[in-house]
């Protein structure tokens, strides 16, 4: 079966390098466009997550969905490395930006996603009945995506 692909992107869609900055619904601050549709792109990964992605360490470490939440906040806000930094994982598939106004927008806008993405993971990882990690996003924990883990190293 085939990757998807999303069909978000179209041709006014501004680009910072060559990553598309597509509209969010979001409640934090950054340079995306406002999504006005019932979903974004942020909504379209999470769903299409398990089909398209199997990470070998995904280990849910969060009992609660506020501990949780806490902890993405504080992952989504903390320095990370953009396109063309040592460290970013997709060096060879995006542009780093061409000056400081293009790498600041790359920076916000990537900040902005980590942001709402977290925020939206926990409301689906954490069952709101239970509180506790869904028995249904648990099963990842073993599996790994081209080779890469998305805990640091040493944990």
């Amino acid at each position: 079966m085939p990757a998807y692909h999303s069909n978000l992107m179209d041709m006014n869609t501004k680009l910072v390098g060559n990553m598309a900055m597509l509209p969010l619904k979001t409640q934090f601050k950054g340079p995306a466009p406002k999504e006005t549709k019932d979903s974004d792109i942020i909504d379209e990964a999470i769903y299409y997550f398990k089909a398209n992605v199997f990470f070998k360490n995904y280990e849910i470490k969060c009992s609660t969905k506020n501990q949780g939440e806490k902890e993405m906040y504080t992952l989504g806000i903390t320095n990370f490395p953009i396109p063309g930094e040592p460290g970013f994982p997709l060096n060879a598939m995006y542009a780093r930006p061409v000056d400081k106004q293009e790498e600041e927008t790359m920076r916000a806008y990537l900040q902005q996603v980590r942001q709402e993405t977290g925020l939206r993971l926990c409301d689906k990882v954490f069952d709101p009945e239970t509180d506790k990690p869904s028995k249904w996003w648990l099963c990842f924990v073993k599996k790994q995506f081209m080779n890469k883990s998305l805990s640091a190293p040493g944990q």
